[in-house]
């Protein structure tokens, strides 16, 4: 008998959290397939990491097959220009970073700011970037009994859900006044 009411308890509050979440669900997309995942961004060329500031660099020689035979570069001593270091490129030069809101912005050269954020609840971590109005989904990954999901429905407005029975996390970044706002909620307990 205990059993049977526990069962009935859980039921009905998956119920209301299912209730709960329609109007949220109600403005996700269709088609699920439009869920972009980190392993199609990187596919895609879209997921980047940033590259070291081009004076953290060594110099370096250009690389050589082993089965080409001795090349001219081993034997002979470098050129003269290898001696000084390399121009640092005119971008790198002009990049400014720094810190706001708990976002990090880079301005490249073009004035642009660009936007990046981790954000770590209890349901996982994700990272998000925002430039010029547009919000865009790095990496999401969910903690141990968490799932994640996604909806964005235009490109100024990204939701991430970490989500366990009865339990969401919900980090939800929109573009507004030329900048990314974010807010981190709970549902349930």
């Amino acid at each position: 008998m205990p059993l049977l009411g526990w069962c009935a308890a859980t039921l009905t509050s998956v119920a209301l959290a299912s209730v709960a979440m329609l109007p949220v669900l109600r403005t996700a997309t269709a088609d699920e397939g439009a869920l972009v995942s980190v392993d199609q961004l990187r596919d895609a060329g879209q997921l980047s990491t940033p590259s070291p500031p081009a004076s953290l660099i060594p110099p370096t020689t250009a690389p050589t097959s082993p089965s080409a035979g001795p090349s001219p570069s081993r034997t002979s001593p470098p050129a003269p220009t290898r001696t000084s270091s390399p121009p640092a490129p005119p971008a790198a030069a002009a990049t400014t970073t720094t810190n706001k809101d708990g976002w990090t912005v880079t301005t490249a050269g073009d004035g642009a700011p660009r936007y990046v954020r981790s954000f770590r609840v209890e349901g996982g971590q994700t990272v998000i970037r925002a430039s010029e109005g547009v919000i865009k989904l790095v990496t999401a990954t969910p903690s141990d009994g968490f799932s994640v999901a996604t909806v964005q429905n235009t490109p100024d407005n990204l939701a991430v859900y970490f989500n366990e029975v009865n339990h969401s996390f919900i980090v939800h970044v929109v573009w507004r006044d030329d900048e990314p706002f974010a807010e981190v909620s709970e549902i349930g307990s």
